[in-house]
């Protein structure tokens, strides 16, 4: 998912950024408050990693002002542990969660889905299409019986399908959401990845769950029952 790190120390946003990149996250990265909210109010995030102490606009007006916005994306703080009182503010003006410096990225990564899946109304670690299951947390891909493995890239693909069960997702969505550029009319990228993902998950199958819509674009469709 399309997440928004807000953090001025270069090589904490560059570990933040390389950690969740390899976990297949999309991520943008900026070093100042000002640039953060004007991202945050003008682009569509799954979720903010947010540093409280940034030059230009801080971490605790960002939050204010988003929320004051109606704007109710997930966000987590970065806190140095002696900023009690700042995390305990952070809170109170609508932060979801806050992690103190330094932590593991594996802590990071869980706590993001778990403010992601609690943001759509999901419950479970799972994603679902007929036979097919995806654990978000473990990565592990289950056909049937069957194991499946993916690179990073088409499991993005793969849980952005399924994230929204029977909607027909743009070559355009699908290019800004999983590899974070606008769509190229001349490039085939998204098709070739498509054809890998069928490939690993129709292939041998009866039931045929990525669709392509002609003209428009692809979904993951619901088996009838």
């Amino acid at each position: 998912m399309h997440v928004l790190v807000v953090e001025d120390e270069k090589k904490t946003a560059n570990f933040i950024a390389k950690g969740l990149k390899e976990q297949g996250f999309v991520v943008d990265v900026v070093n100042n408050g000002d640039e953060g909210y004007h991202l945050a109010t003008t682009e569509p995030f799954d979720a903010i990693i947010l540093d409280i102490m940034l030059p230009g606009r801080d971490g605790l007006s960002i939050v204010r002002n988003l929320r004051e916005r109606h704007n109710h994306v997930p966000v987590i703080l970065l806190t140095a542990r002696s900023e009690l009182n700042e995390r305990v503010e952070g809170l109170n003006l609508g932060a979801d969660d806050y992690l103190t410096k330094p932590f593991y990225i594996e802590e990071l990564t869980a706590r993001l889905h778990s403010l992601i899946r609690r943001s759509a109304g999901e419950s479970s670690n799972l994603l679902r299409a007929g036979d097919l299951r995806v654990d978000l947390v473990t990565r592990e891909i289950k056909r049937g019986d069957r194991e499946i493995t993916l690179s990073p890239r088409e499991f993005s693909l793969l849980e952005y399908l399924m994230r929204s069960p029977g909607r027909v997702l743009t070559r355009t969505q699908i290019c800004e959401h999983v590899w974070n550029y606008h769509f190229d009319p001349d490039t085939n990228v998204v098709g070739v990845y498509i054809q890998r993902l069928r490939a690993k998950i129709d292939a041998d199958e009866e039931v045929k769950l990525i669709e392509t819509v002609r003209g428009v674009g692809y979904r993951i469709k619901e088996p009838k029952s």
